[in-house]
């Protein structure tokens, strides 16, 4: 940088000569007489001579920070108040505006929001919403193969075997300070019936997992998904009946037993996304009747009955056999209805409130944020990853910048935390790391 010249004033009793000038930038010394001096004390002249340093602006730029005289505060502040101000760079010249510009008077407003957005500084200084790593849970899938196997339509995801892959992404996750995942299973089809016993078996994917998880990464969150759909032959999230009618309490009955089998293997929360009434109270009283009422309850509380799923029943092969899930998953176009499942959960016992799908459904997320003083989660779903994605691979988006965008709009909404496929790169982009 250039230096600015200043003028430095001793005051009467001491000499010019005790302060040295070899070595000093643009620095030389003069006499000032008869200056003006402030009241001095009892031992010196008010009408002395005074001595003065002038230190000039240096024509060349220089490395090193600029030497300091050793001068106190007071001798200082005496230049000033004798009227010999230290020069500084001059004032800006106005920056011209393009040749056509209409020259008129500036309009007569006493708010102008866009003055705190004028510089980075400013518009990080007053950012309402921020996003970071520990605002991220990953969704990984799992199966029972030692190879990872791509997801067609969800590229960058992987079925990763459970005792190789996942160990490595959970451990990459971590690495960009993603701490906290949730597990979905892709269960072998000889496995599966229409009441979903493999659910609850304790030696089961998903409890094996767990516990393989915890002993490599004890201060892993893990997140558990409660739902029959992975387990039945039906595809659908209960027990169906002959009739094709998803029995409700018997359902509930079945996921109890899977709630208590995954917090038996060390699951941190689990997550119902049945959407059967009454399985939050059941679960909780189920859980703590075995001990646990450490494990936390993260209901899918505004589970919508969205096409944004397609991408994810492809990953777990577990499409409904037939008909839809319109009968418990809620309907896309009820604003209000979601209240009633939030008054519902927070009675029954709910830790975490989750919104599924998030981008398409923002309003949901307001309306619970301004109703509930529970964490609220937001889903940003297989089908919101995969658009992004197919976007920014025909190069009609920058991916990287629609994915962070996407992510602040759910925090900005009301999400304390996101549900994400882009967790890991998320985490990336804001750790700073290069992909």
């Amino acid at each position: 940088m250039v230096a600015a010249s200043i003028v430095l004033i001793s005051p009467c009793n001491v000499k010019s000569s005790s302060v040295k000038f070899d070595g000093y930038v643009g620095l030389k010394q003069t006499v000032l007489v008869n200056s003006w001096s402030p009241k001095p004390s009892s031992s010196v002249q008010q009408n002395c001579r005074r001595n003065s340093v002038v230190i000039r602006a240096s024509e060349t730029q220089f490395n090193g920070p600029v030497k300091k005289l050793g001068l106190s505060d007071a001798e200082c502040e005496a230049a000033v108040v004798a009227g010999n101000v230290p020069e500084a760079p001059p004032v800006p010249p106005k920056p011209a505006a393009p040749s056509g510009t209409p020259v008129m008077t500036s309009l007569p407003l006493s708010r102008r929001p866009r003055r705190n957005r004028r510089t980075p500084a400013l518009r990080a200084a007053f950012q309402e919403t921020t996003l970071s790593p520990a605002n991220l849970v990953y969704p990984l899938f799992i199966h029972e193969g030692e190879e990872d196997t791509p997801i067609g339509a969800m590229p960058g995801c992987y079925r990763l075997g459970w005792r190789h892959g996942l160990l490595e992404e959970v451990s990459k996750a971590r690495d960009v300070g993603v701490n906290s995942i949730v597990l979905f299973p892709k269960v072998p089809d000889a496995l599966k019936s229409p009441t979903g016993d493999e659910a609850f078996n304790e030696n089961g994917l998903v409890p094996r997992t767990i516990r393989l998880l915890k002993d490599k990464f004890p201060d892993l969150v893990i997140y558990t998904d409660v739902a029959l759909d992975p387990y039945s032959s039906d595809g659908h999230d209960g027990i169906v009946r002959e009739d094709g009618v998803i029995m409700n309490d018997e359902t509930v009955h079945q996921l109890c037993k899977q709630a208590v089998a995954q917090a038996k293997a060390g699951a941190d929360v689990v997550s119902p996304s049945d959407m059967m009434d009454g399985r939050v109270g059941a679960i909780r009283t189920a859980l703590d009747a075995e001990g646990f009422q450490h494990v936390s309850i993260m209901s899918y509380t505004a589970k919508y009955a969205s096409s944004f799923y397609g991408p994810f029943r492809e990953a777990l092969d577990s499409n409904p056999r037939f008909g839809d899930k319109k009968t418990y998953q809620m309907n896309p176009a009820n604003y209000r209805e979601a209240l009633i499942e939030t008054s519902e959960d927070e009675a029954e016992g709910a830790d975490i409130l989750l919104v599924k799908p998030g981008l398409p459904y923002l309003d949901i997320i307001r309306l619970l944020r301004d109703n509930s003083s529970l964490p609220i989660a937001a889903y940003q779903v297989s089908g919101e990853y995969s658009m992004i994605k197919a976007g920014g691979a025909l190069k009609m988006i920058d991916e990287e910048r629609v994915m962070l965008e996407s992510l602040m709009c759910l925090r900005r909404a009301g999400a304390d935390i996101i549900l994400t496929y882009f967790a890991l790169q998320a985490g990336r982009c804001l750790c700073g790391e290069k992909r």
